[in-house]
């Protein structure tokens, strides 16, 4: 039991000193603890959301129809100031995408999130979010009539 015990806390320990991605590849255990530990508390286990959080099942896909909406799942304060840094960020996005977006993602899939791009995107972070998801959604809609 204590060898038991003992393995697992070094492989957590090991998820938390795992070198940066650089790379779109994902590995699905790390983004998955980083989800666990940084986003699910607000998004749920599953991505249907919680209370006045937005869910992210079968939606978040429809943010990456146009740029701003891209730039809004990296930019909202949750993803822009949390600790991760922008590798473990783009790997918990692409991953968080590849699980729970569902039929909302555009047909022929999506272009991974970057390091690159999400170090760039997360230095403006969002400061009034409900005007601009507004603003983000109309655009969205507009995309598809």
């Amino acid at each position: 039991m204590l060898s038991r015990c003992l393995w697992l806390g070094m492989a957590f320990f090991g998820l938390m000193l795992a070198p940066a991605i650089q790379s779109a590849d994902v590995n699905d255990a790390r983004a998955r603890y980083h989800y666990q530990m940084f986003c699910q508390g607000c998004h749920t286990p599953d991505g249907s959301g919680a209370n006045a959080v937005p869910a992210l099942k079968n939606q978040m896909g429809l943010f990456l129809r146009t740029e701003k909406g891209r730039g809004f799942l990296v930019r909202v304060p949750g993803s822009a100031t949390s600790k991760l840094n922008s590798a473990q960020l783009a790997e918990v996005l692409n991953w968080s995408l590849d699980n729970f977006a569902g039929s909302s993602l555009p047909e022929g899939g999506y272009e991974p999130y970057t390091e690159a791009e999400v170090a760039q995107l997360r230095q403006q972070p969002l400061q009034e979010i409900e005007n601009y998801r507004a603003t983000v959604l109309a655009e969205i809609v507009a995309t598809m009539q």
